[in-house]
């Protein structure tokens, strides 16, 4: 479909086409109630929804708030009322159910990563192109404000010439044998956990903020837990832990340690940029401000639709002081899609070839930490 870029607009303004965001929920646990409330506050309505059984699909309607609720993905699909599927799924099952909904001429937004194999991620890419629908992936950290105005100094050179980028990514809620979770299947999950579940989001932030493209990598990875479960333990062979240094296809250097183990750290997503010019970072858990470096002088910027950017400050929905969190993020993202839905995309919108970039990543990250080596990123 053709589609005209938004590049920004100014704070309080909506100059956004409204469009029919009739929307399908196709997965009912906690992602999925992310999704359905994303889609209501954008004025949408969840037509319906299907889960792993009716039953777990009817106990969840009242949180989804969805019209209906159905025993198949088919009997979902053949709404003609559908304008777009939210594929809320373990990761095993992505690429089966959006190729589904491409083909019943449904936009799809799905959960990352994209598919558990770059050649899933590269076929339902191809399949979004060809279908000429909306396809899109939730980065949503792209979404905070303060990370908007990161990327604008950036581009505006205020930066200069980057040549360092690091940071890391990480959680706690792994830490225990005890503690276990359908993303530690690699049946289910993927050959990759703590990269491709968090490690991703780190890369595409980067990538996002800087325009900084990584080309090559070398990573270790760990896996701390061995065995896990409640009642009987298992063998696991998804890791906990990663270190990836890498390089940008500019010379810049980098890089990023992703763990689900770390104690105390609940989601800390840290990114920080060095330029010949400036420094700047951004802490997820801290997303009100922005630090800013520079040789004279640094400072902390503050989330105030009055001083950012315009790409910035059409992010930024309530007035400086009062905290925006991950569902506004999230709630940006879903605004995004349906304006991308009415033909007119705005900036920054993370599609399905991010998805597959994701996926390129993570399979360079899986070959460098199994061969000991550095390895090429395919464009």
């Amino acid at each position: 479909m053709a589609v005209t870029p938004i590049t920004d607009r100014a704070a309080g303004e909506n100059p956004l086409p409204e469009t029919d965001y009739r929307a399908a929920i196709v997965g009912t646990g906690f992602m999925g109630r992310v999704h359905a409330r994303s889609v209501q506050v954008a004025g949408g309505r969840v037509v319906g929804a299907v889960g792993s059984t009716l039953e777990r699909a009817a106990a969840a309607q009242s949180d989804l708030q969805a019209d209906a609720v159905y025993a198949t993905l088919d009997e979902l699909l053949d709404r003609a009322d559908v304008d777009v599927v939210h594929v809320c799924t373990p990761n095993h099952l992505h690429e089966s159910v959006v190729l589904a909904a491409l083909a019943a001429g449904k936009h799809v937004v799905c959960e990352k990563p994209l598919a558990t194999s770059t050649p899933a991620a590269e076929a339902m890419t191809a399949a979004a192109r060809e279908a000429g629908r909306i396809a899109a992936v939730p980065f949503v950290y792209r979404f905070h404000p303060m990370v908007r105005e990161a990327r604008e100094r950036v581009r505006a050179g205020e930066v200069g010439t980057i040549f360092l980028a690091h940071g890391s990514y990480l959680q706690d809620w792994l830490l225990h044998p005890t503690d276990d979770n359908w993303r530690v299947d690699p049946h289910l999950g993927g050959p990759t956990r703590a990269f491709g579940d968090i490690g991703s989001h780190w890369c595409d932030l980067m990538e996002f903020v800087t325009g900084e493209r990584i080309a090559r990598l070398s990573a270790q990875s760990s896996t701390v837990n061995k065995l896990r479960g409640v009642e009987t333990l298992r063998d696991v062979t998804t890791e906990d832990v990663v270190v990836v240094q890498f390089a940008t296809r500019s010379g810049a250097i980098g890089s990023v340690v992703v763990s689900q183990v770390s104690a105390g750290r609940k989601n800390r997503l840290l990114l920080e940029v060095s330029g010949s010019r400036g420094s700047l970072a951004f802490d997820q858990e801290n997303p009100e401000q922005l630090w800013w470096g520079g040789r004279a002088r640094s400072s902390q910027l503050v989330r105030d639709p009055e001083t950012l950017s315009s790409a910035a400050a059409r992010y930024a929905r309530v007035p400086a002081g009062h905290p925006q969190g991950y569902q506004d993020c999230f709630d940006a993202f879903v605004a995004d899609t349906q304006a991308a839905i009415g033909g007119h995309v705005p900036d920054g919108l993370p599609t399905f070839d991010d998805g597959l970039r994701a996926a390129r990543l993570a399979e360079a990250v899986i070959t460098s930490a199994r061969d000991s080596e550095w390895v090429e990123v395919p464009t």
